[in-house]
């Protein structure tokens, strides 16, 4: 599918969501009015991540709005075997544990990338991060995957002592442990392996929902070069 088929179909979601304007739009999910009319109007192309992001906002799959066929109709003939209804599948949206920091490598600017089922519990917003390396150890293991919700929330009370995913007001993502810090709205962060970063500003922090181990991860990760 090329950018103008995505452009149509990104229209055509948010006309269905009751926004008569790509403004409107916009200014309701706080998106930048240039970048979001640029994507719909297909001057711009958007990666396979930003289609989620607009699918949740509009009700629709980020699947389709990338690039999949429209649903196929259920037969008719009352006696047609069913088929197995096929998993929901949400994107492998980058790689940590590389390095000491916990940092997050976005897998942005390509095509389509890995998606993995949703895990137990989770929902349509659930997103994956793949591990690579050992400085995630005693957590998640070299080849497993990190489930979390991408709600972008603040931090709150509950994350307190537990390895969350956070983003900073560097604009970098890391998978640390959350502490009180010095002062409020401030917030240490603790390592697997590396020092800990103390008074972090935070934009939003989210509870680890799910690891799957690497014998398991590779038996569900549905990679895009398949």
């Amino acid at each position: 599918m090329d950018r103008s088929d995505r452009a149509k179909r990104l229209r055509q979601a948010r006309l269905a969501a009751g926004f008569e304007t790509a403004s409107a739009a916009a200014d309701a999910f706080r998106w930048n009015r240039n970048t979001y009319s640029s994507n719909e109007n297909g001057n711009a192309p958007f990666s396979f991540r930003k289609a989620c992001e607009y699918g949740r906002a509009f009700g629709v799959e980020g699947t389709w709005l990338y690039g999949e066929p429209e649903p196929r109709k259920a037969p008719k003939a009352p006696s047609a075997p069913r088929r197995k209804p096929e998993p929901l599948l949400v994107p492998v949206i980058g790689r940590v544990g590389a390095d000491t920091e916990g940092a997050v490598m976005f897998a942005t600017g390509q095509a389509a990338g890995d998606l993995v089922p949703v895990p137990p519990g989770g929902s349509t917003r659930a997103v994956a991060l793949l591990v690579r390396g050992h400085s995630m150890r005693g957590l998640a293991d070299d080849g497993g995957l990190i489930y979390f919700e991408d709600q972008r929330t603040p931090p709150s009370e509950d994350m307190l002592g537990h390895v969350v995913v956070v983003e900073t007001d560097a604009d970098e993502v890391l998978v640390k442990r959350l502490l009180r810090g010095s002062r409020r709205g401030v917030f240490d962060l603790e390592s697997l392996t590396g020092p800990t970063r103390r008074d972090v500003k935070l934009r939003w922090a989210a509870h680890i929902t799910a690891i799957i181990p690497p014998f398991q991860a590779r038996r569900i990760i549905r990679s895009a070069a398949a």
